[in-house]
């Protein structure tokens, strides 16, 4: 049987099923009687035949010189690199290249160090499986901590941490330590003089102690929510109605303190803590429209007495002075007839006397 491999291909003699020797590029003649054979492959990459084991192949001159073995040791990954280029992610522990046509070569790192250093590119890292290595990014105002096995063993500030699943499993819980908002909406309470209101009241908090909070807290909101809602009920609930709508102030400060109080069974710190809105049922609202628009009217009334009062003593201590003081008359005459004369077109005097004595004697003026 002929066979012919050209220059990029190797072949391997078998005769009965076992590796005989390497063949490089050439023609070549084997008879099948002696139960011979030749099987070719591309001389690029992984060595492909690998029904052969190495130790068998490596025996070979030929194919020792024409290829590259590497096995990783345990606590390693390998990161394989074609003439100088990253090309892929080591996922088995034994490997044997062609390194004919081909540089090849393997970059070890060392798992036993958890948290995977810099000498592990963003690039390599893209190339091994997420079941490998556990990513971390801590954004501003925010506490990562750090757990192996379920044991914390840090607190990590802002950033982007990356760890390697080998020695331990690791896991890493991100709260935000930032101030929040918590809204108590449509909160239905009896007044003391049992009258239905709905009231809106807003929060503010943050959590103070990251660790403690994740060992002690599961459901935060939900729990400040209860705790929110019962203050509520227990402060609103001994105030009548008028009373709420007076004093909403210091209700809002009553609320803040008892919310105060439990900031340790919580773990967080509050802020702020007030009433927004106090919603009345229809019939009470229309109620108090009512009374508003009265008081307003009886205002309304007060005010205008008072300034007509104040105009009628104007007047009169206005005509005490022209009484007692002549010239004082003459001049207030004097203001109105011009007045007078600004609104009349036309004015045609008659007779020998003067202009001001026949405009006094068309204002009834006989002095």
């Amino acid at each position: 049987m002929k066979y012919i491999i050209t220059d990029n291909q190797a072949g391997f003699v078998m005769k009965n099923g076992m590796f005989q020797r390497l063949l490089k590029a050439g023609t070549y003649r084997f008879s099948f009687i002696k139960n011979t054979w030749v099987e070719t492959e591309e001389m690029s990459g992984e060595v492909k035949n690998t029904d052969v084991p190495y130790s068998v192949l490596a025996k070979d001159k030929a194919f020792l010189d024409s290829t590259v073995h590497i096995e990783i040791p345990d606590g390693y990954r390998g990161f394989i690199y074609v003439n100088g280029k990253l090309k892929a992610f080591a996922m088995k522990k034994e490997y044997t290249f062609w390194n004919v046509f081909e540089r090849v070569e393997m970059k070890l790192v060392s798992m036993e160090d958890t948290v995977i250093g810099p000498e592990v590119t963003k690039q390599m890292l893209a190339l091994v499986p997420a079941k490998y290595y556990t990513e971390v990014s801590v954004g501003e105002g925010e506490i990562g901590l750090l757990y192996y096995d379920n044991v914390l063993q840090d607190q990590l500030g802002k950033g982007k941490y990356r760890f390697w699943n080998y020695k331990y499993d690791v896991t890493c819980t991100v709260l935000d330590m930032r101030q929040k908002a918590l809204d108590i909406v449509g909160q239905e309470i009896l007044t003391k003089d049992k009258i239905g209101i709905r009231m809106n009241v807003a929060c503010m908090y943050k959590i103070r102690d990251a660790v403690e909070f994740a060992a002690t807290i599961s459901d935060l909101k939900g729990q400040l929510y209860s705790a929110a809602q019962l203050a509520i009920r227990e402060i609103v609930g001994n105030y009548k109605l008028d009373e709420i709508l007076e004093a909403k102030e210091a209700i809002s400060k009553e609320i803040f303190e008892v919310l105060k109080r439990q900031e340790e069974m919580f773990c967080v710190t509050f802020l702020t803590a007030g009433i927004k809105d106090i919603i009345l049922p229809g019939e009470i609202r229309q109620i108090m429209n009512s009374v508003l628009v009265a008081e307003k009217t009886a205002q309304a009334n007060v005010i205008s007495r008072r300034e007509e009062v104040a105009s009628t003593r104007s007047l009169l201590n206005t005509a005490k002075l022209m009484d007692e003081n002549k010239t004082l008359y003459k001049l207030k005459e004097l203001e109105y007839l011009e007045r007078i004369c600004e609104k009349v077109g036309e004015i045609s005097v008659n007779g020998n006397a003067g202009i001001l004595e026949q405009l006094g004697k068309m204002m009834g003026n006989q002095d």
